[in-house]
């Protein structure tokens, strides 16, 4: 296994729970680590490979669906499924509605909760992918002059070159060299290419 694979982080108190899932998730080629607590596993680096988490709902200290809501607080976006063996609708809705892949009741089908797995490593890969797009992206405009930073998000605010220029007190040609430029530095091959590029970065278009 490299530290590029996907990983599984198994979050439960109960140690043979803990070896069966373990044994379980290897059967079937993944990583694993184990955790006791949800402070144990807080400790740990943010793995930048896909992964997800198997959680306990009921754990010492922190219970399972507050440490859900304390990875969301510091974004950390992985991936939950909770196991529990006194679970309820009202905890389960809670769950779901939070963001879990899946919530299985003890006990559960060992296929259920690998077909969650793939499930949840699916969706993460699908984030890291999403992440890596737009840190690119960030990178790019970064590259760009602060004059050109200046004239893109008028330009994707659909404002022709003219007004553009009036709006920097520069000349019409002056606009269309550092539209030119910044189209080239961004990759992109047309306006639309553009206005989506400064949607996923977060830059506002401005109105003249």
């Amino acid at each position: 296994m490299t530290e590029s694979e996907p990983i599984v982080f198994v979050i439960d108190d109960d140690a043979s729970v803990r070896d069966a899932l373990r044994s379980l998730i290897r059967s079937v080629g993944l990583q694993v680590e184990l955790f006791s607590s949800g402070q144990e596993f807080l400790k740990r680096k943010r793995p930048d490979m896909p992964s997800c988490i198997i959680l306990d709902v009921r754990l010492p200290g922190i219970s399972g669906l507050d440490f859900q809501c304390r990875l969301a607080a510091d974004n950390l976006n992985i991936p939950i499924i909770f196991v529990t063996g006194h679970g309820d609708i009202p905890m389960s809705v809670r769950a779901m509605k939070q963001g879990a892949v899946e919530f299985l009741t003890k006990p559960f089908r060992d296929q259920d909760l690998l077909d969650a797995i793939q499930l949840a490593l699916e969706r993460d890969q699908t984030r890291l992918q999403e992440e890596a797009k737009t840190a690119k992206l960030q990178e790019r405009f970064e590259s760009l002059t602060p004059r050109e930073r200046e004239v893109l998000p008028l330009v994707v605010a659909g404002l022709p070159n003219k007004h553009v220029a009036a709006e920097i007190g520069t000349s019409e040609t002056t606009v269309k060299v550092h539209r030119s430029q910044l189209m080239r530095k961004m990759g992109a091959e047309s306006l639309a290419d553009l206005v989506r590029m400064a949607e996923r970065i977060g830059l506002n278009p401005k109105a003249g």
